[in-house]
């Protein structure tokens, strides 16, 4: 008999955005934790809920940063970034997720 894949909710994927991919993230890859884009709402729990479904691994802790977006000029006109929020996800040792595969 096949093995049965649990259902994935779908708004897990509106939850997890992208993964943030940069030296700094990759540097915390080494201490088992990974940087994601988050949704903006997102509470602690839902981000926990969302990566423990979606990559099937154990999540230890859960820490959200709220980055401002900054004020930048494009051909002379001043604009606005929009503010993005992050969440490193720390894993319980041994285990990882790959985030150049995608979901």
């Amino acid at each position: 008999m096949a093995k049965q894949q649990k259902a994935v909710d779908p708004r897990h994927y509106d939850v997890i955005v992208a993964p943030h991919i940069t030296e700094k993230a990759t540097l915390l890859s080494e201490h088992n934790a990974v940087v994601f884009k988050v949704a903006p709402g997102a509470s602690k729990p839902e981000i926990k809920a969302a990566v423990e479904a979606l990559f099937d691994v154990t999540v230890t802790g859960v820490n959200t940063i709220v980055q401002k977006g900054k004020t930048k000029k494009w051909k002379g006109a001043p604009y606005q970034r929009s503010d993005m929020k992050k969440a490193i996800v720390t894993l319980k040792d041994g285990q990882s997720i790959d985030v150049t595969t995608g979901i």
